[in-house]
Protein backbone atom coordinates (compact mmCIF):
# COMPACT_ATOMS: atom_id res chain seq x y z
CA UNK A 1 0.00 0.00 0.00
CA UNK A 2 2.81 2.39 0.95
CA UNK A 3 4.62 1.56 -2.30
CA UNK A 4 1.50 2.47 -4.33
CA UNK A 5 1.07 5.74 -2.43
CA UNK A 6 4.74 6.58 -3.02
CA UNK A 7 4.37 5.82 -6.74
CA UNK A 8 1.29 8.09 -7.02
CA UNK A 9 3.07 10.88 -5.14
CA UNK A 10 6.13 10.67 -7.42
CA UNK A 11 3.89 10.59 -10.49
CA UNK A 12 2.02 13.70 -9.37
CA UNK A 13 5.30 15.48 -8.65
CA UNK A 14 6.64 14.55 -12.09
CA UNK A 15 3.46 15.81 -13.80
CA UNK A 16 3.59 19.03 -11.80
CA UNK A 17 7.25 19.59 -12.71
CA UNK A 18 6.52 18.89 -16.39
CA UNK A 19 3.56 21.30 -16.38
CA UNK A 20 5.57 24.06 -14.72
CA UNK A 21 8.28 23.65 -17.34
CA UNK A 22 5.70 23.96 -20.14
CA UNK A 23 4.19 27.08 -18.53
CA UNK A 24 7.62 28.71 -18.19
CA UNK A 25 8.39 28.04 -21.85
CA UNK A 26 5.04 29.45 -23.03
CA UNK A 27 5.56 32.53 -20.89
CA UNK A 28 9.11 32.91 -22.23
CA UNK A 29 7.82 32.91 -25.82
CA UNK A 30 5.27 35.61 -25.02
CA UNK A 31 7.77 37.69 -23.06
CA UNK A 32 10.32 37.54 -25.87
CA UNK A 33 7.69 38.40 -28.50
CA UNK A 34 6.44 41.36 -26.49
CA UNK A 35 9.96 42.69 -26.06
CA UNK A 36 10.26 42.73 -29.86
CA UNK A 37 6.74 44.07 -30.44
CA UNK A 38 5.96 46.12 -27.32
CA UNK A 39 2.96 47.88 -28.85
CA UNK A 40 1.01 44.64 -29.25
CA UNK A 41 -0.80 43.21 -26.22
CA UNK A 42 -1.27 39.47 -25.68
CA UNK A 43 -3.46 37.40 -23.41
CA UNK A 44 -3.03 33.62 -23.27
CA UNK A 45 -4.98 30.94 -21.43
CA UNK A 46 -3.87 27.31 -21.34
CA UNK A 47 -5.43 24.28 -19.68
CA UNK A 48 -3.94 20.81 -19.36
CA UNK A 49 -5.45 17.99 -17.33
CA UNK A 50 -7.85 20.54 -15.83
CA UNK A 51 -5.00 22.76 -14.55
CA UNK A 52 -5.11 26.35 -15.80
CA UNK A 53 -2.29 28.72 -16.71
CA UNK A 54 -2.54 32.37 -17.78
CA UNK A 55 -0.07 34.96 -18.94
CA UNK A 56 -0.48 38.41 -20.47
CA UNK A 57 1.72 41.21 -21.76
CA UNK A 58 0.97 44.79 -22.74
CA UNK A 59 -1.63 47.41 -21.91
CA UNK A 60 -5.34 47.86 -22.61
CA UNK A 61 -4.37 50.61 -25.04
CA UNK A 62 -1.28 52.55 -26.08
CA UNK A 63 -2.28 55.69 -24.19
CA UNK A 64 -2.42 54.24 -20.67
CA UNK A 65 -0.49 51.87 -18.41
CA UNK A 66 -3.36 49.58 -17.36
CA UNK A 67 -2.10 46.06 -17.94
CA UNK A 68 -3.89 43.38 -19.91
CA UNK A 69 -4.75 40.27 -17.88
CA UNK A 70 -6.96 37.18 -18.07
CA UNK A 71 -10.03 39.34 -17.43
CA UNK A 72 -9.40 41.78 -20.30
CA UNK A 73 -12.10 41.76 -22.96
CA UNK A 74 -11.14 40.99 -26.56
CA UNK A 75 -13.01 40.29 -29.76
CA UNK A 76 -12.87 36.53 -30.21
CA UNK A 77 -13.70 37.15 -33.90
CA UNK A 78 -14.33 33.98 -35.92
CA UNK A 79 -13.89 31.76 -32.88
CA UNK A 80 -17.55 32.80 -32.56
CA UNK A 81 -18.20 30.35 -35.40
CA UNK A 82 -17.23 27.49 -33.08
CA UNK A 83 -19.72 28.70 -30.50
CA UNK A 84 -22.33 28.68 -33.27
CA UNK A 85 -21.29 25.17 -34.36
CA UNK A 86 -21.57 23.96 -30.77
CA UNK A 87 -25.05 25.46 -30.53
CA UNK A 88 -26.04 23.73 -33.77
CA UNK A 89 -24.68 20.43 -32.41
CA UNK A 90 -26.59 20.98 -29.18
CA UNK A 91 -29.78 21.51 -31.20
CA UNK A 92 -29.05 18.18 -32.93
CA UNK A 93 -28.68 16.44 -29.56
CA UNK A 94 -31.98 17.99 -28.48
CA UNK A 95 -33.66 16.60 -31.60
CA UNK A 96 -34.47 20.00 -33.08
CA UNK A 97 -32.61 19.43 -36.36
CA UNK A 98 -30.12 17.18 -38.09
CA UNK A 99 -26.86 18.22 -39.74
CA UNK A 100 -27.99 16.36 -42.89
CA UNK A 101 -31.17 18.45 -43.08
CA UNK A 102 -31.39 20.89 -45.95
CA UNK A 103 -31.31 24.50 -44.85
CA UNK A 104 -34.50 25.39 -46.78
CA UNK A 105 -37.04 24.64 -44.05
CA UNK A 106 -35.16 26.56 -41.35
CA UNK A 107 -34.46 29.87 -43.09
CA UNK A 108 -36.45 33.07 -42.50
CA UNK A 109 -39.22 33.74 -45.02
CA UNK A 110 -37.19 36.63 -46.47
CA UNK A 111 -35.18 34.07 -48.43
CA UNK A 112 -36.63 32.76 -51.70
CA UNK A 113 -34.22 30.09 -52.92
CA UNK A 114 -33.72 29.63 -56.64
CA UNK A 115 -34.82 26.17 -57.80
CA UNK A 116 -31.16 25.23 -58.36
CA UNK A 117 -30.49 25.78 -54.65
CA UNK A 118 -33.57 24.07 -53.24
CA UNK A 119 -32.97 20.81 -51.37
CA UNK A 120 -29.27 21.18 -52.11
CA UNK A 121 -27.39 22.78 -49.21
CA UNK A 122 -27.22 20.85 -45.94
CA UNK A 123 -26.65 22.39 -42.54
CA UNK A 124 -23.33 20.52 -42.43
CA UNK A 125 -22.35 22.18 -45.74
CA UNK A 126 -22.84 25.62 -44.19
CA UNK A 127 -20.84 24.66 -41.11
CA UNK A 128 -17.93 23.15 -43.07
CA UNK A 129 -17.59 25.97 -45.62
CA UNK A 130 -18.62 23.99 -48.69
CA UNK A 131 -22.06 25.42 -49.48
CA UNK A 132 -20.90 27.26 -52.62
CA UNK A 133 -22.95 30.34 -51.67
CA UNK A 134 -21.62 33.80 -52.54
CA UNK A 135 -20.36 35.80 -49.57
CA UNK A 136 -20.64 39.31 -48.20
CA UNK A 137 -18.29 41.75 -49.97
CA UNK A 138 -16.36 43.01 -46.95
CA UNK A 139 -13.79 44.87 -49.04
CA UNK A 140 -16.51 47.09 -50.47
CA UNK A 141 -18.02 47.67 -47.03
CA UNK A 142 -14.63 48.63 -45.55
CA UNK A 143 -14.16 51.21 -48.29
CA UNK A 144 -17.39 52.88 -47.14
CA UNK A 145 -16.91 52.60 -43.37
CA UNK A 146 -13.58 51.29 -42.13
CA UNK A 147 -14.54 51.42 -38.43
CA UNK A 148 -17.95 49.69 -38.54
CA UNK A 149 -18.24 48.16 -42.04
CA UNK A 150 -20.85 45.57 -41.07
CA UNK A 151 -23.29 48.30 -40.01
CA UNK A 152 -24.42 48.24 -43.65
CA UNK A 153 -25.39 44.55 -43.50
CA UNK A 154 -29.02 43.77 -42.72
CA UNK A 155 -31.69 41.27 -43.66
CA UNK A 156 -32.30 42.97 -46.99
CA UNK A 157 -28.58 42.79 -47.82
CA UNK A 158 -28.46 39.08 -47.01
CA UNK A 159 -31.70 38.30 -48.83
CA UNK A 160 -30.43 39.94 -52.00
CA UNK A 161 -27.22 37.88 -51.91
CA UNK A 162 -29.05 34.58 -51.41
CA UNK A 163 -32.12 35.25 -53.55
CA UNK A 164 -30.02 36.41 -56.51
CA UNK A 165 -27.89 33.28 -56.44
CA UNK A 166 -28.89 30.77 -59.13
CA UNK A 167 -25.78 28.59 -59.25
CA UNK A 168 -23.42 27.12 -56.67
CA UNK A 169 -20.18 27.27 -58.63
CA UNK A 170 -17.97 25.52 -56.08
CA UNK A 171 -20.46 23.49 -54.06
CA UNK A 172 -18.68 20.67 -52.23
CA UNK A 173 -15.33 22.46 -52.26
CA UNK A 174 -13.83 24.49 -49.43
CA UNK A 175 -14.33 28.23 -49.56
CA UNK A 176 -14.37 30.13 -46.30
CA UNK A 177 -17.82 31.58 -45.78
CA UNK A 178 -19.09 34.21 -43.38
CA UNK A 179 -22.61 34.15 -44.78
CA UNK A 180 -22.86 30.42 -44.07
CA UNK A 181 -22.48 31.11 -40.36
CA UNK A 182 -24.88 34.04 -40.49
CA UNK A 183 -27.43 31.60 -41.89
CA UNK A 184 -26.60 29.06 -39.17
CA UNK A 185 -27.30 31.76 -36.59
CA UNK A 186 -30.67 32.40 -38.20
CA UNK A 187 -31.39 28.67 -38.32
CA UNK A 188 -30.78 28.52 -34.57
CA UNK A 189 -33.18 31.42 -34.09
CA UNK A 190 -35.81 29.51 -36.08
CA UNK A 191 -35.57 26.23 -34.14
CA UNK A 192 -35.42 27.90 -30.72
CA UNK A 193 -37.73 30.84 -31.57
CA UNK A 194 -35.30 33.13 -29.76
CA UNK A 195 -32.61 35.62 -30.73
CA UNK A 196 -29.02 34.42 -31.07
CA UNK A 197 -27.90 36.37 -27.95
CA UNK A 198 -30.72 34.72 -25.99
CA UNK A 199 -29.69 31.26 -27.24
CA UNK A 200 -26.03 31.96 -26.44
CA UNK A 201 -26.99 33.08 -22.95
CA UNK A 202 -29.28 30.11 -22.25
CA UNK A 203 -27.08 27.33 -23.63
CA UNK A 204 -23.53 28.54 -23.01
CA UNK A 205 -23.17 31.62 -20.84
CA UNK A 206 -25.48 30.66 -17.98
CA UNK A 207 -24.71 26.93 -17.65
CA UNK A 208 -20.94 27.51 -17.90
CA UNK A 209 -21.07 30.72 -15.80
CA UNK A 210 -19.28 32.71 -18.50
CA UNK A 211 -19.66 36.11 -16.88
CA UNK A 212 -17.49 37.96 -19.41
CA UNK A 213 -18.90 36.72 -22.70
CA UNK A 214 -20.75 39.49 -24.52
CA UNK A 215 -22.78 39.93 -27.67
CA UNK A 216 -24.99 43.02 -27.75
CA UNK A 217 -23.65 45.01 -24.79
CA UNK A 218 -19.91 45.09 -24.12
CA UNK A 219 -19.48 48.56 -22.65
CA UNK A 220 -17.07 47.52 -19.90
CA UNK A 221 -13.99 49.23 -18.51
CA UNK A 222 -11.51 46.42 -19.16
CA UNK A 223 -11.96 46.00 -22.91
CA UNK A 224 -8.82 46.35 -25.00
CA UNK A 225 -8.33 48.91 -27.74
CA UNK A 226 -7.96 47.29 -31.14
CA UNK A 227 -5.43 48.34 -33.79
CA UNK A 228 -5.46 47.60 -37.49
CA UNK A 229 -2.61 46.00 -39.41
CA UNK A 230 -0.96 49.40 -39.89
CA UNK A 231 -1.23 50.28 -36.18
CA UNK A 232 -4.20 52.67 -36.41
CA UNK A 233 -6.98 52.59 -33.80
CA UNK A 234 -9.83 50.27 -34.70
CA UNK A 235 -13.20 50.14 -33.00
CA UNK A 236 -14.59 46.87 -31.67
CA UNK A 237 -17.42 45.82 -33.96
CA UNK A 238 -20.99 46.46 -32.85
CA UNK A 239 -23.39 43.53 -32.74
CA UNK A 240 -25.66 43.07 -35.74
CA UNK A 241 -27.25 40.38 -37.92
CA UNK A 242 -23.82 38.89 -38.74
CA UNK A 243 -23.05 38.28 -35.06
CA UNK A 244 -23.14 34.46 -35.17
CA UNK A 245 -20.19 34.53 -37.58
CA UNK A 246 -17.77 36.60 -35.55
CA UNK A 247 -18.96 39.27 -33.15
CA UNK A 248 -18.80 37.71 -29.66
CA UNK A 249 -16.43 39.30 -27.13
CA UNK A 250 -14.81 37.44 -24.24
CA UNK A 251 -11.62 37.00 -22.21
CA UNK A 252 -9.11 34.21 -21.70
CA UNK A 253 -10.58 33.29 -18.30
CA UNK A 254 -14.02 32.52 -19.73
CA UNK A 255 -12.63 30.86 -22.85
CA UNK A 256 -10.51 28.50 -20.75
CA UNK A 257 -13.64 27.61 -18.79
CA UNK A 258 -15.29 26.95 -22.13
CA UNK A 259 -12.37 24.74 -23.23
CA UNK A 260 -12.46 22.74 -20.00
CA UNK A 261 -16.09 21.91 -20.70
CA UNK A 262 -15.31 21.04 -24.32
CA UNK A 263 -12.63 18.61 -23.14
CA UNK A 264 -15.04 16.98 -20.69
CA UNK A 265 -16.87 14.56 -22.98
CA UNK A 266 -19.47 13.91 -20.27
CA UNK A 267 -20.62 17.55 -20.18
CA UNK A 268 -23.39 18.84 -22.44
CA UNK A 269 -20.91 21.03 -24.27
CA UNK A 270 -18.41 18.18 -24.52
CA UNK A 271 -21.03 15.97 -26.18
CA UNK A 272 -21.87 18.74 -28.65
CA UNK A 273 -18.15 19.30 -29.32
CA UNK A 274 -17.67 15.61 -30.13
CA UNK A 275 -20.29 15.99 -32.86
CA UNK A 276 -18.49 19.09 -34.19
CA UNK A 277 -15.22 17.13 -34.36
CA UNK A 278 -16.55 14.57 -36.85
CA UNK A 279 -14.95 15.10 -40.26
CA UNK A 280 -17.30 16.77 -42.73
CA UNK A 281 -14.73 17.75 -45.35
CA UNK A 282 -11.53 15.99 -46.39
CA UNK A 283 -9.89 17.15 -49.62
CA UNK A 284 -6.44 18.26 -50.72
CA UNK A 285 -4.94 17.81 -47.27
CA UNK A 286 -7.61 19.92 -45.53
CA UNK A 287 -9.93 18.40 -42.94
CA UNK A 288 -12.87 20.17 -41.35
CA UNK A 289 -15.49 19.30 -38.80
CA UNK A 290 -18.38 21.63 -38.05
CA UNK A 291 -16.31 24.80 -38.25
CA UNK A 292 -13.20 23.22 -36.78
CA UNK A 293 -9.96 22.77 -38.68
CA UNK A 294 -8.55 19.31 -37.95
CA UNK A 295 -4.75 19.01 -37.84
CA UNK A 296 -3.19 15.58 -37.52
CA UNK A 297 0.22 14.02 -37.27
CA UNK A 298 1.38 10.64 -35.98
CA UNK A 299 0.61 11.43 -32.34
CA UNK A 300 -1.60 14.50 -32.25
CA UNK A 301 -5.09 15.44 -33.41
CA UNK A 302 -5.70 19.13 -32.87
CA UNK A 303 -9.00 20.95 -33.42
CA UNK A 304 -8.37 24.59 -34.21
CA UNK A 305 -10.08 27.86 -35.15
CA UNK A 306 -8.49 31.22 -35.88
CA UNK A 307 -10.09 34.64 -35.94
CA UNK A 308 -9.31 38.01 -37.45
CA UNK A 309 -11.29 41.22 -37.36
CA UNK A 310 -9.94 44.58 -38.45
CA UNK A 311 -8.38 45.32 -35.08
CA UNK A 312 -7.63 41.99 -33.38
CA UNK A 313 -6.48 38.42 -34.02
CA UNK A 314 -7.18 35.26 -32.06
CA UNK A 315 -6.78 31.50 -32.00
CA UNK A 316 -8.29 28.59 -30.08
CA UNK A 317 -7.04 25.01 -30.25
CA UNK A 318 -7.37 21.80 -28.27
CA UNK A 319 -6.30 18.18 -28.29
CA UNK A 320 -8.93 15.94 -26.73
CA UNK A 321 -6.77 12.82 -26.48
CA UNK A 322 -3.94 14.60 -24.67
CA UNK A 323 -6.35 16.78 -22.69
CA UNK A 324 -5.08 20.28 -23.37
CA UNK A 325 -6.50 23.46 -24.83
CA UNK A 326 -5.21 26.95 -25.53
CA UNK A 327 -6.67 30.31 -26.46
CA UNK A 328 -4.91 33.58 -27.07
CA UNK A 329 -5.76 37.06 -28.22
CA UNK A 330 -3.79 39.89 -29.82
CA UNK A 331 -5.07 43.46 -29.77
CA UNK A 332 -3.85 44.09 -33.33
CA UNK A 333 -4.79 42.43 -36.59
CA UNK A 334 -1.72 40.31 -37.32
CA UNK A 335 -2.49 36.80 -38.55
CA UNK A 336 1.17 36.11 -39.33
CA UNK A 337 2.27 36.78 -35.75
CA UNK A 338 -0.69 34.81 -34.42
CA UNK A 339 0.30 31.78 -36.47
CA UNK A 340 3.95 32.10 -35.51
CA UNK A 341 3.07 32.21 -31.82
CA UNK A 342 0.78 29.23 -32.09
CA UNK A 343 3.26 27.00 -33.87
CA UNK A 344 6.04 27.95 -31.46
CA UNK A 345 3.82 27.15 -28.48
CA UNK A 346 2.49 23.99 -30.13
CA UNK A 347 6.05 22.67 -30.43
CA UNK A 348 6.25 22.86 -26.64
CA UNK A 349 2.92 21.31 -25.71
CA UNK A 350 2.40 18.68 -28.41
CA UNK A 351 3.15 15.01 -27.79
CA UNK A 352 6.46 14.18 -29.45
Amino acid sequence: MKTLQLFITLLLMANFSFSQDVYRKIDSILKDTHSKKPKISFSVGFVRNNTEFYTSYGNLNRENTIKVDKNSLFEIASITKILTSNLIANAVLEGKLNTNDFMDAYLPKAYKLHKNLQQKIKISDLASHQSGLPDIDFRALIMVNSQQPIDAVNQQTLSEIINNCSELIDYGNYRYSTIGYVLLGQILETVYNKTYPEILNEHLKQPLKLTSMYSTDFNVDNKVQGYNAEGGRQELFNWNITGAAGLVKSNTLDMVTYLKNVLNHNSSLGKAALLCEKTQYNKDGRQLGLGLNILKDEKNTVFLKTGDLLGQSSIMAYDREHNWGIVFFLNQRNHQLRQELFYNIFEIIKTK
